[in-house]
Order: C-alpha cells, then sequence, then structure tokens
C-alpha cells in the first residue's frame, strides 16, 4: 500500500527548479503535474530501472491531496494494476522521477515560460490531436 515515496537525488533540485520557474504552486503541484504528465506519455515504466530514493519525500496526503483515488485510477488502468497491487508505490515514485526529468528537459530550452501558458499549451496539443 503506497504511503510515501521519495524522489531521486537528482530530482530534488529539479523539483525545485521547476517550482521557482514555473510558477504553478508548491513542489507537490510540480509532482503532481510530473506524474500525469510522464503517464500521458503512454509508456510503461520498467520496475528494474528505479532509481534511488535520495530525494524529496511526499506523503500520499501531500502528493495528491484529496484525489489519490483518481491518481491511483490513473496508474491501474495504464499498467493493468489492481489498486492494492504491492507495486503501486514504486511505479508513482518512478512515474513523479520520469515526469521530473522530462519536464525539466522540456522547460530548460525555453527561457521564458510561463506555466500556466506551458499547460495550456501541452492541454491545448492534446485536445487537438
Amino acid at each position: 500500500m503506497f504511503t510515501q515515496i521519495k524522489t531521486s537525488k537528482d530530482n530534488k533540485e529539479v523539483v525545485a527548479l521547476l517550482t521557482r520557474k514555473l510558477g504553478l504552486g508548491t513542489e507537490n503541484v510540480i509532482a503532481r503535474i510530473a506524474y500525469t504528465y510522464s503517464l500521458s506519455q503512454d509508456k510503461k515504466l520498467d520496475l528494474n530501472d528505479i532509481k534511488d530514493s535520495g530525494g524529496k519525500e511526499y506523503s500520499k496526503s501531500v502528493l495528491f491531496g484529496d484525489y489519490y483515488d483518481i491518481y491511483l485510477g490513473l496508474l491501474c488502468v495504464h499498467y493493468g494494476l489492481y489498486k492494492t497491487d504491492k507495486d503501486i508505490s514504486r511505479y508513482i515514485k518512478m512515474h513523479v522521477d520520469d515526469g521530473l526529468q522530462l519536464l525539466n528537459l522540456e522547460i530548460s530550452n525555453r527561457n521564458n515560460i510561463d506555466g500556466f501558458d506551458f499547460l495550456v499549451e501541452k492541454i491545448s496539443f492534446n485536445l487537438s490531436n
């Protein structure tokens, strides 16, 4: 059962950087966006590729707030898992780490990026496809 995760050591700095650069709220908001962004890439991550846990720690309630069931459902549908699967927390950790890296790659190449405009751009792109 998922109670908490810790990002990789490298992503501890990445989440702080993205939080400052995008201005969308606290670090847990950026972690939520990273998680869903990773899932939206429609790739399945391999549990054997899990990164270290030397970074930022998030409890279930801090990471997902009142919407844990929705975030969990996205993951379960993506992997065909049941909500009590023993690997749920590992998958959540991997998608937060993966999403932070993906966002960092995209954001680092853009100087004057506003978080709201970035999200609208991503949503608009996906709605038109």
